[in-house]
Parts: structure tokens; C-alpha cells; sequence
């Protein structure tokens, strides 16, 4: 009785063994959408947010300038002045979440206002106010480096 026991465990065991690398494969990453590949014109939209004048310097518009200034000397883009000449919309906002401040970069179709692909980066607060500015910048290079590596991705190709 043991060994048809054994002999049945065996033969179940053999047919399952195929199907592990099936059942412990991740699923196939789902498609970028095409416009954040093909993009050449955005619009920099000013999300707003809770800047905390007492955690960094800068004034309440920094991290909209700082993110339009970096995608200006990234030069992947031309930065349009309306959403209306724009592929695409960026926008950039602070906010906080529960006690953790985070940048917010939401990738909008300016066609339908549907979000494409949203980036978050938190933002340390601790340590001095030089360090807090230094951990704002790094932020804000964050999204960049987040957008960059999502576009270095091949655009699709037209059918």
C-alpha cells in the first residue's frame, strides 16, 4: 500500500513539476501608454501644494520651477506654453501624506484629462533646513530619473 502510495505522489509530483515555471512567472508587463513615448511637446501644469515655509526655502512655486527647469535641461521635450499645443501634461505638485511630504507627477492626455501614469517620490523632512532643501532637490531630480527611465523605453511601432 506504501509503494502506490509513493508511486501515486511520483507521478502526481512529475506531472505538476512542467507547470512551476508557469504558475512562478510574473505576468507580461503591460503596455506603456503610446503617447508618453512619442511625445514631443508637454505642458508643465503647477499642482500646487502644502509647502511648509518653515521645512524649506524657495517660496511656494519652487517645486514647479525646479521641475520645469530640470525638464528644460533634460531637453527630451519642447515645454509649450498652453495645454491646447501640448502631447502631453505634467503635473507637478507637493503634498502631504499623513505626516510624510511627497512630489506628484501625474502624465495627463491634455485630450481626454485621463492620467496616463503618476509618479511618486517621498521627501524626507528630517535634519537641518540645508539637508531638507537637499532632500526637496533630489525630489524633484527623483521624478525626473522616474520619467527618463519609463521613456527610454522603444516607442511602438506603427502597424
Amino acid at each position: 500500500m506504501l509503494k502506490v502510495r509513493l508511486a501515486a505522489a511520483s507521478l502526481g509530483i512529475a506531472i505538476l513539476l512542467p507547470l512551476v515555471p508557469a504558475l512562478l512567472a510574473q505576468a507580461p508587463a503591460a503596455p506603456i501608454p503610446s503617447q508618453i513615448l512619442t511625445a514631443k511637446k508637454v505642458f508643465i501644469s503647477n499642482a500646487g501644494g502644502e509647502y511648509d515655509a518653515g521645512i524649506w526655502s524657495g517660496g511656494r512655486e519652487r517645486s514647479y520651477n525646479e521641475f520645469y527647469a530640470a525638464m528644460k535641461s533634460w531637453g527630451r521635450y519642447e515645454l509649450v506654453s498652453s495645454p491646447g499645443d501640448a502631447d502631453l501634461v505634467f503635473q507637478v505638485g507637493l503634498r502631504y501624506f499623513t505626516t510624510f511630504p511627497r512630489f506628484k507627477l501625474t502624465v495627463l492626455d491634455p485630450k481626454t484629462q485621463i492620467a496616463l501614469w503618476t509618479f511618486v517620490e517621498i521627501v524626507p523632512i528630517d535634519g537641518s533646513q540645508k539637508n531638507r532643501n537637499k532632500n526637496f532637490d533630489n525630489g524633484i531630480d527623483q521624478l525626473v530619473s522616474d520619467l527618463k527611465a519609463l521613456t527610454a523605453q522603444p516607442a511602438p511601432v506603427a502597424k
